[in-house]
């Protein structure tokens, strides 16, 4: 009998593309890392309020160099990011409230599919250009996800309960707790200690946490879940001359 699974928790939003990026290494690298990740749909909205924070989009220079960076991680991670057209709307205005109360339903009653939905969810504004506000959208998303229709009818009926958005708080507020400024956070819970890491690129420091092997010895494969297989799985992401460029180079990828 092997040591037990160390506990990790994710909070994330996805509005946010830095958290589709910390989402998918975890989802690949908790069995390798022996982790139980617990993933924590909160609101971002209610976390920038709280800590004083502003969205850095707000800053010219900043949303100008987030475009591209986010645009090299995807690549580099080998997560299908494409910026939306109407980037400052999508994450300014129109945000991810019933989205995430959504996923904190699904997170409620049907824990084993939020992986899944979070995923179309991210894929359908982050690499689509789709809306995530409309109920239809929303719908749309958790039958990509395996979901019936009449399960995701009755959890769509359920985002404006007591029960859902109190959850919803009560998770955006943990987060907060943790001491929390933006997303994604990851929560570490260690020998009775809690670690709390901001960003999608804290992962070599969640490795060396955990005792395990640092992550520039790791490789990500394209077996586990949120990987890239090949370049008919990225080709309708594609904007039209852009080539896929294959996996990443083992000397790149072993940064993740």
């Amino acid at each position: 009998m092997g040591p037990l699974p160390r506990t990790v928790e994710l909070f994330y939003d996805v509005l946010s593309p830095y958290s589709w990026l910390g989402f998918e290494i975890l989802c690949r690298y908790k069995n390798i890392w022996n982790v139980h990740l617990q993933l924590r749909p909160s609101l971002i909205a209610g976390i920038m309020k709280s800590s004083g924070n502003k969205p850095p989009a707000l800053v010219p220079s900043k949303g100008k160099y987030l475009t591209n960076d986010i645009k090299l991680l995807g690549q580099h991670v080998q997560v299908p990011i494409r910026i939306p057209k109407d980037f400052f709307s999508v994450i300014l205005e129109k945000g991810s409230l019933s989205a995430m109360r959504f996923l904190t339903a699904v997170n409620m009653e049907h824990p084993e599919m939020l992986e899944k939905v979070s995923r179309e969810l991210w894929m359908r504004v982050w690499s689509r250009d789709e809306d995530i506000t409309e109920p239809g959208s929303i719908l749309a998303a958790a039958e990509k996800a395996g979901m019936s229709t009449e399960g995701a009818r009755a959890l769509l009926e359920k985002i404006s309960t007591p029960q859902v958005k109190n959850q919803l708080k009560e998770t955006t507020e943990a987060a907060c707790k943790y001491g929390a400024f933006g997303l994604p956070v990851t929560v570490a819970h260690l020998d009775g200690q809690t670690q709390m890491l901001f960003g999608s690129d804290r992962m070599e420091l969640l490795a060396y946490l955990l005792g395990e092997k640092e992550a520039s010895a790791l490789k990500p494969s394209t077996a586990l879940p949120g990987a890239v297989e090949s370049a008919s799985d990225m080709r309708e992401f594609l904007h039209p001359g852009e080539k896929w460029m294959g996996p990443v180079p083992s000397a790149v990828s072993a940064r993740l």
